[in-house]
């Protein structure tokens, strides 16, 4: 259980130093400049609505971005943000050390590329060092931030967190944003939102190592794979996932990105293409990248892409782009 009060939170030393973290990278902004012209009387502002409980998110500003799928951001104000990573810094190590070692998504030390080689490592045992079948269940959560649900997400919430303050506080950002549907959703672009939706997902990861027993498994965010040498297994499986995320977390599977696959047969996890002893890059991702690299690019984006292609068998692709 979480015991951390929240009026050990909520002073202004631990408000100004969660301004100082989140300062960094954003100096330029114009909405951070205008925050920080008037910071005494904005932080001093901020910390009483807190501890007298009197605090109100604001509203969202939406934009579109492409990475690479059309996607609608939902940018908060200044001070929310500032809430945001408040809330985000309290809660993270707590809900870190108790999220199975698996789960890949948001989490320090972890991210894609580690959860590539993991899946290598399992594919690796699963086909028995290649020598047998190795099948893959392969899922994709539809429309997952906009279908978390509000009353699931507090009640799991509720489980971890004793003090109703804290609760109080983070109900306040839940609650500030439906994605159509009252009292469903979580926007993208919230610091909290990447925390919170490992928190709803460790529900379903726990379901799947403890109740299903299943050995090779591997979540990020709303993708995850499991790996079996029999596919009827997987296919008893799939029907009982499907199950749980409808009944426990309101949540649906992606009916055209799930699917059951052999290893050899390349697997879409990722941005990669997995096969036994090498991956390539999606043909997608390929485009994307060799459209970018076309008009003389930056140098933070040379390396961003040479580092990006050393994780798979890319080396006819490096030359034809120049970066060999």
């Amino acid at each position: 259980m979480f015991n951390k009060k929240y009026t050990d939170s909520i002073t202004i030393g631990n408000i100004l130093a969660t301004w100082e973290q989140f300062l960094r990278g954003k100096k330029q902004r114009k909405d951070v400049m205008l925050f920080q012209s008037n910071l005494t009387e904005n932080i001093s502002e901020l910390f009483l609505e807190l501890r007298n409980q009197t605090y109100m998110h604001g509203s969202y500003v939406a934009f579109n971005v492409s990475d690479p799928k059309p996607r609608i951001i939902h940018k908060a104000l200044v001070r929310d943000r500032v809430v945001h990573h408040l809330i985000y810094k309290t809660l993270y190590f707590y809900f870190d050390e108790r999220f199975i070692h698996d789960s890949y998504s948001c989490r320090k030390e972890k991210g894609t590329h580690r959860a590539l080689d993991r899946f290598n490592t399992f594919a690796r045992k699963s086909s028995q060092n290649y020598t047998r079948t190795c099948y893959v269940l392969k899922c994709d959560i539809r429309k997952f931030f906009a279908n978390i649900d509000h009353g699931v997400l507090i009640q799991i919430l509720q489980r971890h967190i004793a003090d109703k303050d804290m609760l109080w506080l983070i109900e306040q950002v839940i609650q500030s944003f439906c994605s159509g549907v009252e009292g469903v959703g979580l926007p993208l672009g919230n610091l909290t939102s990447q925390l919170l939706v490992n928190v709803y997902m460790h529900e379903f990861d726990m379901y799947v190592k403890q109740e299903l027993k299943v050995k090779y498994y591997i979540r990020y965010a709303d993708d995850f794979v499991i790996l079996s040498d029999s596919k009827t297994r997987l296919e008893n499986l799939l029907v009982k996932i499907d199950l749980f995320l409808n009944q426990k977390l309101h949540l649906s599977l992606h009916k055209d990105k799930t699917y059951i696959k052999t290893y050899a047969s390349g697997i879409d996890f990722l941005g990669w293409i997995h096969f036994p002893r090498y991956r390539q890059l999606r043909t997608s991702t390929k485009r994307r990248v060799m459209k970018n690299m076309r008009y003389y690019p930056k140098p933070e984006t040379i390396n961003s892409y040479r580092g990006i292609l050393n994780h798979g068998n890319t080396h006819n692709l490096k030359k034809e782009m120049g970066l060999v």
